[in-house]
């Protein structure tokens, strides 16, 4: 039986998840599986995964064959580094320890990358919601200009139409 470690389509329409599963490589899509080791959510940014690192490695280990976007998915999260860390310690090029320290600092490494893109998001956010202020700020300073030209405009020919009827009551008073 080929194993296969693919995706399990979820969701609504264009807002679609993903569940990472363990399946017979000729069970449906959608059909039966093993196991599931996770979640794939593409809509959020950065894409949320959530996978059991544990059981896809053991899966990996045994054989498995993982789909383009698994293999992404399970690099991404560091199982196949780790996979390959362990080929080493079978062939006797690394010890357990090593395997330890070399998987821990790229572990690190990759987290203070995600992080950066988050903050480089988050302040990308901030920047566009200033600028979004900042532009509509300057249309309303704009139309209260306009507001206030045509008020303005507008009080100089009442006191002309004013002055005008103040003579006009004048003059029917004194023809009366």
């Amino acid at each position: 039986m080929a194993v296969k470690i693919r995706l399990q389509r979820h969701g609504k329409k264009d807002s679609a998840f993903f569940h990472v599963v363990v399946a017979d490589g000729r069970a449906p899509r959608d059909g039966k599986f093993i196991e599931k080791l996770g979640v794939y959510n593409p809509n959020t940014n950065p894409a949320t995964i959530d996978l059991n690192f544990d059981s896809a490695l053991n899966w990996m280990m045994k054989g498995a064959q993982p789909t383009d976007t698994c293999r992404a998915i399970l690099s991404y999260k560091g199982v196949l580094m780790k996979k390959h860390l362990l080929e080493g310690v079978k062939k006797g090029a690394l010890s357990e320890t090593q395997v330890e320290q070399k998987f821990n600092k790229w572990l690190q490494e990759k987290e203070g990358k995600i992080n950066s893109k988050k903050e480089n998001l988050t302040d990308a956010d901030k920047k566009r919601l200033a600028d979004k202020l900042k532009a509509e700020t300057a249309v309303k300073e704009a139309k209260a200009a306009k507001v206030a030209a045509k008020q303005a405009a507008a009080v100089p020919s009442t006191e002309t139409t004013e002055g005008s009827s103040e003579e006009n009551t004048a003059s029917t008073e004194e023809n009366a």
